[in-house]
């Protein structure tokens, strides 16, 4: 039968549960399993919970297995996380296959710190989905890396590698996977800041964004500013999909307050209003029905249809030429710490403020700009604020 012409399948509504879990942050991979067990119990309670219209969906946070750590005392370096490092085919997420088997669910998180054999001198921050089957049916790797708190390799790290081995197609960086309860889709914590990867998704036919995060208070998850909300709600706004953000509730961190990334995980609708919301920094579980043919009707529609208005060709110049430069960290280079992964933003601010986008405060020159970047890395250093090996 010709695709144009064959009939779409009926989805019936389902639950979606976004998990919220404290959790344990080590050296080593100690703390592993004891997150792991913490998030298998959690998905055992909500699944059991919502028997009358079964879970077919659950979203973990990013780094809920191994934890992150941050500028400051505790900063890994390279080494540090490569101890913590997994692979998708060891026992850990292994385990997560057989909680996806026992309940038929799809089971989504992010923030695993991987150890891929293709680049094996750093780590990649990779989010995966897992089908009923068993089995890992999609996995990606974290685009926007935010350079002052994650030293994870994005793609676009090693942009030219990357595509020979994974390839550079839009489908390739920001896979959607066509399911039994709608199409799949992840982005990772950073990624939400800002609308081109969620638009890359809905290109690709996102109908459920599942976004994991390890959103912190000092990046505004509270009101007055609460960020962490208003942005997810206008990307699943402009992409007309559901989006299900899911945070840490507390964690245990000889540094960190417990409340660090204080919750406010989240189900936000095809029009970005706001289903569900855990408004505490505690462990706790959301759920909300899911109806994808509700979705598919109101994606129908012309009025305030955020795709069928989209005209492209006014903004090609933005993207013509980069403004965060790829190929930074090419294979035998990686990122040793924070301080290595910031060392390509001052070429980025200086082509920033030198093509009149930016403008310097008073006194201040295009080079100062530039300058000012280096000489706060440095002074960190020298107090111990940022690691220097």
């Amino acid at each position: 039968m010709n695709k144009l012409s064959e009939p779409s399948k009926k989805i019936e509504k389902y639950t979606a549960l976004v998990i919220q879990p404290a959790v344990t942050i080590s050296d080593d991979q100690s703390a592993v399993q004891k997150n792991l067990d913490r998030v298998c119990n959690m998905i055992d309670f909500s699944v059991g919970y919502h028997w009358e219209l079964p879970a077919r969906l659950v979203v973990l946070p990013e780094y809920f297995m191994q934890g992150v750590t941050t500028p400051g005392k505790g900063e890994d370096g390279l080494e540090g996380f490569m101890k913590k490092a997994v692979t998708f085919d060891g026992p850990e997420i292994g385990r997560l296959c057989e909680k996806a088997k026992e309940y038929n669910i799809f089971i989504s998180g992010g923030g695993i710190i991987e150890r891929v054999p293709e680049f094996p001198d750093r780590w990649f921050n990779s989010a995966f989905i897992i089908g009923p089957c068993g089995n890992v049916i999609l996995k990606y790797h974290k685009w926007h890396i935010n350079a002052s708190l994650g030293l994870g390799t994005s793609p676009h790290d090693i942009l030219d590698e990357y595509k020979e081995v994974f390839g550079g197609d839009i489908k390739d960086l920001f896979p959607v996977v066509d399911t039994e309860i709608g199409k799949l889709g992840t982005m990772t914590c950073h990624d939400g800041c800002t609308p081109e990867v969620s638009r890359a998704l809905g290109y690709n036919g996102a109908e459920v964004i599942c976004h994991p995060g390890a959103i912190q208070e000092v990046e505004g998850v509270n009101e007055p500013w609460d960020f962490w909300t208003f942005t997810r709600r206008a990307r699943a706004h402009d992409n007309m999909c559901y989006l299900l953000g899911s945070n840490w509730g507390t964690v245990e961190h000889k540094f960190y307050p417990k409340a660090f990334c204080p919750g406010h995980s989240f189900i936000i609708d095809y029009t970005g209003l706001v289903l569900r919301r855990a408004d505490y920094p505690e462990e706790q579980v959301i759920s909300c029905p899911i109806d994808i043919e509700s979705l598919r009707e109101h994606r129908s529609r012309c009025n305030h249809n955020t795709w069928v208005d989209l005209r492209t060709e006014g903004f090609k110049q933005i993207y013509e030429n980069p403004i965060y430069p790829p190929n930074q960290f090419p294979s035998g280079k990686p990122p040793q710490n924070l301080a290595d992964k910031m060392k390509p933003l001052r070429e980025v601010f200086l082509d920033i403020y030198g093509r009149g986008q930016f403008t310097p405060p008073a006194g201040k020159t295009v080079e100062d700009m530039a300058n000012l970047h280096e000489q706060r890395i440095r002074a960190a250093q020298k107090i111990g604020l940022l690691r220097e090996d």
